[in-house]
């Protein structure tokens, strides 16, 4: 039995045709992924059939039955659910009241609420506890009560948004174990993702999309990563891999002793450093990152691997200015920066990348010229003198637009109107403008087709090449093992191991990112075969017979 069927959807916006006469058709009981390259139309397709926009052409069919959404709650009705791929929880409200949130009628607020969640959570198992806070949950735990809100509501048919995008292999694997129960049970999954291997390993069906309308169909079983990819943006899937070596001994960034505590002290008329020591001494101050020492040097990447919520997020606003250190220093070029303010250091070379665009990376109801200059107000071709220069930053915007291949109509639009994909392209190619010494990035490719991914990493490997030091940060293992030249574990705040990334697996890493492993990781038939492979070394004093 058909669950959904879409038939010759068209959605038109000023300058572009998002979709145009698309066709799926989901069975019941199945996980059906929808892939394709960024701005192809996917979540166009799925906000019209969440009831967030409305088809210009083309009927939506749930059960059978035609239906006219004007608002997701027309949709929620007819047992549609969506979990976004930014999750929509209150983290200062437990998992039930975050649940029950705006449901408050279907099973009130206590009891029989919270058995109704327990009875969801216990069937597909999910392991929700209903009276925690959620701003104690990690990423995979926050995802499965997005999975029990939808539940609870009714759905029969779930939309999940790259729901692998910031989890670890294990995390991964339960959440596929928590979406063959949905199957099990009679529930449709509909699943967007760009990671080809995760989509032909849970899927039943695939439907895939480019530029706007439906290209094909593929059956997992007699696909690979290779045909899907070439379906998607016609060329080969590509991989983060980085032959040769660019290392050289010149520091560039150099972090020492760094630490960062909590905020949110309440004033006793002591100064801050005071109180903030007398809170430490008490040990009732948490330490959001905890004597982080490292150095990264020209032409190096160093990859920090770790579940999102362990200091990242600290580390990444200490190094670009927007948080202060507590203790410990940054040097930069030999140059002590620790207490310089955010705009100095971008003028001095470092590039950052965020892992929320939204929040930190654009202005998104202004025009992508405009986004262009943002971080780099006072620097070339976005100034002349102390004026801005905004035909110099619009002529720019094009070459960026052209260079990155970012799809949009004009440099008029505004960065909203742009798919989170070409979003993130027209970020890079910003930041790689300016030639920075020093690149933070953070997640550079979340959310990024296969061929955007490439056209990245290539932009990367080639800086990379000219001296850049990078600091990468990704919840994609294989893009950090595949990109640095060394790797760390970041847990709880702390860096507790170190590993080769020729010798170490993503399983490995992910065991550490859980806490499960420290100090130095390695897999040792990686590490043999790395040994196989390195030239054997010839002793300075060796005969030159023997030399030969």
């Amino acid at each position: 039995m058909t669950a959904v069927e879409l038939a010759g959807i068209t959605k038109r916006f000023p300058g572009v045709v998002a979709n145009h006469d698309i066709h799926l058709s989901v069975r019941q009981g199945t996980v059906h992924a929808l892939v394709g390259e960024n701005g192809a139309g996917k979540s166009t397709l799925m906000k019209i059939l969440y009831g967030m926009q409305k088809p210009d052409e083309g009927t939506i069919a749930v059960d059978g039955e035609h239906v006219v959404f004007s608002s997701p709650a027309d949709a929620i009705a007819r047992g549609i659910g969506m979990v976004h791929q930014h999750f929509m929880l209150a983290d200062n409200l437990t998992v039930l009241e975050n649940v029950v949130l705006g449901s408050e009628k279907l099973y009130g607020i206590g009891g029989r609420a919270r058995r109704q969640i327990l009875d969801i959570s216990k069937r597909y198992g999910l392991g929700v506890r209903p009276d925690v806070l959620v701003e104690e949950l990690g990423v995979a735990d926050r995802q499965r009560v997005e999975i029990l809100k939808v539940l609870y509501r009714g759905a029969r048919i779930l939309i999940l948004d790259e729901p692998t995008a910031v989890l670890v292999p294990q995390e991964v694997n339960a959440l596929f174990a928590n979406l063959r129960e949905l199957k099990s049970e009679g529930l449709s999954v509909i699943f967007i993702s760009h990671k080809l291997g995760e989509v032909l390993s849970v899927a039943d069906e695939i439907t895939v999309i480019r530029r706007g309308t439906t290209v094909g169909t593929a059956v997992p079983s007699e696909t690979t990563p290779r045909q899907l990819a070439e379906l998607m943006v016609g060329s080969e899937l590509p991989t983060p891999e980085t032959a040769e070596s660019t290392v050289t001994d010149k520091a560039v960034i150099e972090v020492k002793d760094l630490t960062v505590y909590a905020s949110g002290m309440v004033s006793t008329g002591k100064s801050s450093a005071g109180l903030l020591m007398d809170e430490v001494k008490r040990g009732s101050v948490r330490r959001l990152l905890d004597d982080i020492s490292f150095t990264i040097h020209a032409g190096e990447v160093l990859g920090i691997a770790g579940v999102e919520g362990n200091g990242q997020t600290e580390l990444i606003d200490a190094l670009i200015g927007l948080k202060s250190a507590d203790s410990g220093t940054i040097r930069f070029l030999g140059d002590d920066i620790t207490s310089l303010p955010t705009r100095k250091r971008r003028e001095e070379g470092i590039g950052y990348i965020p892992e929320d665009r939204h929040r930190h990376g654009l202005l998104l109801e202004a025009p992508l010229w405009e986004n262009r200059i943002l971080g780099h107000v006072t620097e070339k071709p976005n100034a002349k003198g102390f004026w801005l220069a905004p035909k110099a930053a619009q002529a720019d915007t094009r070459r960026i637009v052209e260079e990155y291949d970012v799809r949009t109509p004009g440099i008029d639009v505004t960065a909203a109107s742009l798919s989170g994909g070409n979003q993130q392209k027209l970020i890079v190619g910003r930041e790689m403008s300016h030639q920075p010494r020093f690149l933070i990035a953070a997640h550079p490719t979340r959310g990024v087709d296969v061929g955007a991914q490439a056209a990245i990493w290539d932009h990367i490997r080639a800086a990379r090449r000219e001296g850049l030091a990078v600091l990468l940060i990704s919840a994609d293992l294989d893009e950090l093992i595949g990109l640095s030249d060394t790797l760390r574990v970041i847990y709880n705040g702390k860096l507790v191991a170190d590993a080769d990334p020729a010798t170490i697996t993503p399983e490995e890493l992910g065991t550490a990112m859980t806490g499960a492993a420290s100090g130095h990781l390695e897999n040792e038939e990686l590490a043999e075969q790395a040994e196989l492979e390195e030239p054997a070394e010839t002793p300075a004093d060796a005969p030159e017979d023997e030399a030969r």
